[in-house]
């Protein structure tokens, strides 16, 4: 047994299946296959339980994944201590954040970051999809859920809080919905997920309910969907921060604000893989970020 065919079977277990591990080994599946056999055949024992869809670790598999993921990080940690000897923090962070959050919140984080940290590579998705961490090999991902997945690690930022909100003119012209129900029949500007119908969650104390509705406007651009509220062109139903600093200055109404509203979930949240040996630059960022999320709730008002 050797370094490499620990990797080997790292790769295999962190990507879920050979296929996946080939792609990220630039090896084809056969021979990564090959050398998982010769590594059980030295070892003795049945290392991992493949699938059609699947690789699972055996026992003592998960023992020898455990060593693995221990000696790439003290290999890592060694080559950092050479490789920056001197220098400027240096590495790359692969991070995957949500439109309007990323663009709206973060992105003046971001900027600050990359200033301190010249040495480091952002390399930053704007997206709300919700998949495997594997999928684009992302270090970190910020996501609203209504609950973390427990297969990765979660660092929570804080509760996301939608309003119903519209431009002063549209509220002047129209009115603004006083109760749930009404916002069934009203032109509503928000993000939905494609193909499914938009279930709005609303609670009040221990009350919670549903209201099922048919947007006039969908984006999952939310700088767009602030402009098309701004514009009057309906009830928005958005992330407080998308127009906080309009209702700041009165250009947009906010209404039902005794309900917490939720579509997608009602909390924000910092994830990445689990028993991952993470670089000196993806810990650098990830304090930094909690950092930067403690700050801006300690100077944001409290909710009314």
């Amino acid at each position: 047994m050797d370094l490499q065919s620990l990797t080997l079977l790292v790769e295999i277990l962190d990507a879920g299946n050979l296929s996946a591990a080939a792609r990220r080994l630039k090896m084809s599946r056969a021979n990564v296959s090959y050398h998982l056999n010769q590594l059980e055949r030295s070892v003795g024992a049945q290392l991992v339980r493949r699938t059609t869809r699947r690789a699972e670790p055996t026992e003592i598999g998960l023992r020898l994944y455990q060593h693995g993921l221990a000696i790439q990080g003290e290999l890592l940690a060694a080559r950092e201590s050479v490789t920056t000897l001197g220098q400027s923090l240096q590495g790359r962070v692969r991070l995957s954040v949500p439109s309007g959050y990323g663009q709206l919140v973060m992105s003046g984080w971001l900027i600050d970051f990359k200033r301190m940290y010249p040495g480091i590579v952002l390399d930053v998705l704007f997206e709300n999809r919700i998949e495997d961490l594997l999928r684009d090999e992302v270090d970190i991902a910020i996501r609203v859920i209504p609950e973390p997945p427990q297969n990765l690690v979660a660092r929570e930022l804080g509760p996301v809080r939608y309003v119903a909100c519209a431009s002063r003119g549209f509220a002047e012209a129209n009115g603004l919905p006083t109760q749930l129900d009404q916002l069934q029949g009203a032109p509503v500007v928000t993000s939905a997920v494609v193909g499914r119908q938009l279930r709005v969650s609303a609670y009040q104390g221990e009350e919670r309910r549903e209201v099922i509705l048919e947007p006039t406007l969908i984006s999952e651009n939310f700088l767009f969907l602030r402009q098309a509220i701004l514009a009057g062109l309906g009830i928005g139903l958005v992330p407080d921060y998308v127009v906080l600093d309009d209702v700041r200055r009165g250009e947009v109404l906010t209404t039902l604000d005794d309900w917490r509203l939720s579509i997608f979930g009602t909390g924000m949240y910092m994830l990445y893989m689990p028993n991952r040996q993470h670089t000196r630059a993806i810990r650098t960022f990830i304090d930094f970020i909690l950092e930067r999320v403690r700050g801006n709730a300690a100077a944001e008002p409290p909710a009314p």
